[in-house]
């Protein structure tokens, strides 16, 4: 088999609003450096290095320097493309693959997400590199655990996608979970950057043509404000992955997890020994003694200027709350 260069394509946009007062705009989630010292930004570009010989990181103005300080304390070579202003993932990706060779295989992952079991993961990465040299837009599904509501699912017969489905309810996802054909959609993907570019062109011309001006117009990496907000703001699941017919999922039942929320975050936690008392309540953030009376499964989250104490079962909530804070414009998200 030829061998193809391989770029890791880290897209670091997104705050975490779920993980709200933890995650901020200055610091979101996804570098902060809650697991065992290292940040989940620093522990994806870890994960990859041993498949990919690059690095791109798809970012904006207000996390660059975060990306920056981390690659650099490691001495990574990386490709930087900074956004002025969000465009979702189907221009970041198109960007990253304007930036790169026709033939470059690139392995494309967000960079918050916590992965367990290595050697399921590189083989999972194998078999998709040999479907992407071969012309395939790979997408990998994970077996599911649990009927979680809070993922979208990808319905598929072997390795043929057969839809995408929003994030279901309780009732609908025990219903995925009794067919056994549905996995989780993880927003990894890999595929040749000609390919990609060939299928957004077709299926999203627009996006295609404003991202291809926006990149040709880049000083250094930086793209142009004005000529970003020209950019249809879509997702590359309803831009590509749901109309292509080139989609194929890779499953594997690799350890995974958005850590999109504080429960996700309470059992990640909880299985790497962080304490709780013997009703399963958790703090996070502070050494300070803190007693929990007639409550179970509650989390304290304490920071320098809020705290937040829930219900573990209403961890999608957390959501609300930014949101009222957004309202008001509230420095708190800052």
């Amino acid at each position: 088999m030829e061998k193809h260069s391989i770029t890791h394509v880290i897209l670091t946009g997104g705050i975490g609003s779920r993980l709200w007062p933890l995650s901020r705009k200055s610091q979101p989630k996804q570098y902060l450096n809650i697991f065992d010292g290292k940040s989940l930004f620093e522990i994806t570009v870890d994960r990859n290095r041993g498949i990919a010989n690059q690095v791109m990181v798809v970012g904006n103005m207000d996390n660059c320097h975060l990306s920056k300080a981390v690659l650099a304390k490691s001495d990574t070579n990386y490709i930087d493309i900074i956004e002025s202003t969000p465009r979702n993932t189907a221009a970041a990706i198109a960007f990253a693959a304007f930036a790169s060779q026709e033939d470059d295989i690139l392995i494309v992952t967000p960079s918050d997400h916590i992965i367990g079991e290595k050697e399921r993961y590189n083989e999972a990465m194998q078999e998709a590199i040999q479907k992407a040299a071969a012309g395939a837009i790979v997408t990998f599904g994970i077996v599911p655990t649990k009927p979680e509501t809070g993922y979208g699912y990808i319905e598929r017969k072997g390795d043929e996608v057969l839809s995408f489905r929003e994030k279901p309810d309780h009732a609908t996802a025990l219903d995925f979970i009794a067919k056994g054909n549905f996995l989780w959609n993880s927003g990894m993907f890999c595929f040749k950057a000609s390919v990609f570019l060939d299928e957004l062109k077709q299926y999203a011309p627009e996006v295609y043509l404003k991202s291809k001006i926006v990149w040709e117009n880049n000083k250094a990496g930086n793209l142009d404000l004005n000529l970003s907000l020209d950019i249809p703001s879509i997702s590359v699941d309803y831009a590509i992955m749901e109309k292509s017919k080139k989609i194929k999922v890779v499953a594997s039942q690799f350890q995974w997890s958005d850590l999109g929320s504080f429960e996700s975050v309470y059992d990640y936690l909880m299985a790497n020994g962080h304490p709780v008392d013997e009703n399963g309540n958790m703090v996070i953030g502070t050494s300070n003694y803190t007693a929990f009376l007639g409550v179970k499964d509650t989390i304290f989250v304490h920071t320098a200027t809020a705290n937040l104490i829930l219900q573990k079962e209403f961890s999608q909530d957390v959501k609300k709350v930014y949101q009222a804070l957004e309202k008001i414009e509230s420095p708190l998200l800052e």
